[in-house]
């Protein structure tokens, strides 16, 4: 037989309402049982006070035997006139026999009988039974009420009142007190089952939330967060869900970075190789043409308009050297030469390999160091390299009376402290088209130029285990932003 499946959810609304309705069933049980005890206790007590009471008034008539007198109260207590008057009256006589009967028994001869004390029984003897009778043609439960009648200085029982009270009107509040508890029992397990509900779904909303995170997860999607509130348990879970999906987020990330520059690498590997192969057939030629042209140009009989295409020939030549060093310093993996600098003193070196070419375009170079930066262990000449690759390219993208600016302080990143050299100009700025390529190799913008200076500046910084990468919009400017380990306690 299959297994009804039934969520949490529903299983929570079952077992709580179960629970109330049994609770409130208990509770209201026992109420009702408290409240038939006290109704029956004053009903007890009521035909106990009334039969005193016909007791004391018919002593005198029964001393004097006068039994018309008797007739008269036991029927003014019987007649209906009373509200709280008992059913029937019995008086017995001393040997327990019916003496005087209310008119209402009389016409029932089936409910009149004898005593049923004790015969030696003491003034405090009481007996009382319940019954079923039937009077004006409807059955009553009445409780009858039997106490004895002494005279002043007997011993022995003079008479007994029997009287017959009507529980009926008790019967009719029990059953007022049941509708009122019946009506409170389909509130409170309607209560309850509201109750139940809203528990319910305030449990099982963050156990779903759980469930769907899970879900999410399994499909990838390591960014989804739950957001429960602490404070409990399912909080404390919901907080160790969230620590390990950005765990997980973060090793993604950290593969997906290993692997960029693990594809990078090999693909650097291959343009290397075939780098470095036509780099060399092209150098041996090429050194062999500009030898010639050298020695050419030194011959006295050439005309100057040769000499000046030599000259062109010459820069061509040396155009050409320069790709061919880029390129071999691009492919290979040169050894660092560590030495503590200062970031201020290679950038100011920097600065001074580039001064007359920024001043001849009127470009304003704007610094802004941060005190106590601690000295770097980096290659001087290759981190020089780095900003002069990034202030020369400011430099070629800024108009007349443009502006560079370069800022240091320092930093806390990802748990690691950090140097960060911010070089920025208000040139037109990069494409957003182009942002993601400005560091790819040969890739470039502009009419001369190879491609090289950013992707070699990208080596050089990860060589030092540092990071630069690109900033701020699109348009109006642009920023790069390097950072550049310093050591624990520096």
């Amino acid at each position: 037989m299959a297994r009804i499946k039934l969520s949490i959810y529903k299983r929570l609304i079952f077992w709580i309402t179960l629970l109330v309705c049994v609770l409130v069933g208990a509770i209201l049980f026992v109420i009702q049982k408290l409240e038939v005890r006290v109704l029956e206790d004053a009903a007890l007590a009521r035909a106990g006070l009334v039969a005193r009471y016909m007791a004391d008034l018919n002593q005198q008539p029964l001393v004097k035997y006068d039994k018309e007198a008797i007739q008269k109260n036991v029927d003014e207590w019987t007649d209906g006139t009373h509200a709280s008057g008992p059913t029937y009256i019995i008086i017995c006589n001393r040997d327990g026999e019916p003496y005087v009967v209310s008119f209402s028994a009389a016409v029932h001869p089936e409910i009149i009988s004898g005593t049923q004390l004790d015969e030696n029984g003491g003034p405090e003897e009481t007996v009382s039974e319940r019954k079923r009778v039937r009077l004006g043609g409807r059955w009553l439960r009445v409780l009858e009420f039997e106490i004895p009648i002494f005279l002043p200085g007997q011993t022995r029982r003079w008479a007994s009142v029997k009287i017959g009270h009507s529980l009926e009107p008790m019967y009719a509040d029990l059953r007022q007190v049941q509708l009122v508890l019946a009506l409170v029992a389909i509130g409170g397990i309607l209560l309850g089952i509201a109750g139940a509900t809203v528990l319910a779904k305030r449990i099982t909303r963050p156990i779903k939330q759980l469930a769907d995170g899970t879900v999410r997860i399994s499909k990838g999607d390591f960014s989804h967060t739950i957001d429960i509130p602490a404070g409990d348990e399912l909080g404390d879970l919901a907080g160790s869900f969230n620590d390990m999906t950005g765990q997980l987020l973060r090793t993604r990330e950290r593969m997906a970075a290993a692997n960029r520059k693990l594809i990078q690498a090999e693909k650097l590997a291959s343009i290397g190789s075939l780098a470095a192969t036509i780099a060399h057939e092209i150098r041996n030629p090429l050194t062999s043409v500009k030898l010639n042209i050298q020695r050419i140009a030194q011959d006295g009989r050439l005309e100057e308009a040769d000499r000046e295409r030599l000259g062109l020939s010459m820069e061509g030549i040396g155009q050409i050297e320069k790709f061919i060093k880029e390129l071999l310093f691009f492919t290979r993996v040169p050894d660092l030469s560590l030495e503590r600098f200062p970031v201020e003193q290679v950038l100011e070196e920097s600065f001074k390999m580039l001064n007359d070419v920024l001043g001849e375009k009127g470009i304003r170079l704007e610094k802004n160091y941060s005190a106590g930066l601690p000295p770097l262990l980096v290659d001087g000449d290759k981190m020089r390299q780095v900003f002069l690759n990034i202030l020369r390219n400011a430099g070629e993208a800024l108009d007349a009376g443009g502006r560079i600016s370069v800022a240091t302080d320092r930093t806390d990143e990802g748990g690691q402290k950090w140097v960060r050299v911010r070089i920025s100009d208000d040139g037109p700025g990069i494409p957003d088209k182009n942002r993601d390529k400005i560091f790819e190799p040969f890739f470039t913008t502009k009419a001369s130029g190879f491609g090289l200076g950013l992707a070699i500046a990208r080596k050089i910084i990860e060589q030092h285990n540092g990071s630069i990468k690109l900033a701020g919009p699109g348009e109006g400017g642009t920023s790069f932003v390097i950072l550049i380990p310093c050591e624990e306690g520096t």
